[in-house]
């Protein structure tokens, strides 16, 4: 099988700013489990500090019905763009992509903002499933934190 880097992509409407929702997933990012406990358990920083380059992040998390665990990289930040970069290093994903990489990147808009998210993977094998069901997770989490900053800001 050749190697191939695939992506999933989805955006999601925002009604908070760029920047306030760029801000959650770079420097506040362990607060995204305080908003949606149903989801995501808990994220902990193992190396660095939130909001760097190079740090080393932990997620606990449920996608189908079972809880997740996965260990991920801050391959790079775009503070000026409001675009972040994760890459997993450890974790159930693994058992099926080679590669994986979930890639934020918020947009400015007259009211609000969007979050275009992209999931970059390499499958292991050819009959590995596509992640769609973890872009919907991931999508519904974004709007959560949407929904969160909002009525912070109220």
């Amino acid at each position: 099988m050749a190697s191939q880097i695939m992506k999933l992509e989805s955006d999601v409407h925002l009604n908070a700013s760029a920047e306030q929702f760029h801000d959650v997933y770079c420097s506040r990012t362990h607060h995204i489990g305080n908003v949606c406990p149903e989801k995501v358990q808990g994220v902990d920083i193992h190396e660095g500090e939130w909001g760097t380059e190079g740090s080393i992040i932990c997620w606990n998390y449920v996608h189908d019905g079972r809880n997740c665990v996965v260990k991920e990289v801050i391959e790079s930040i775009d503070s000026k763009n409001n675009k972040i970069t994760f890459k997993v290093l450890e974790g159930y994903l693994l058992e099926d992509y080679k590669s994986f990489k979930f890639i934020l990147h918020v947009i400015p808009q007259e009211k609000g903002s969007i979050a275009h998210w992209t999931l970059e993977y390499e499958k292991l094998k050819d009959h590995n499933p596509d992640p769609h069901t973890l872009l919907e997770l991931v999508a519904d989490v974004s709007k959560d934190v949407d929904a969160h900053l909002i009525t912070q800001a109220a």
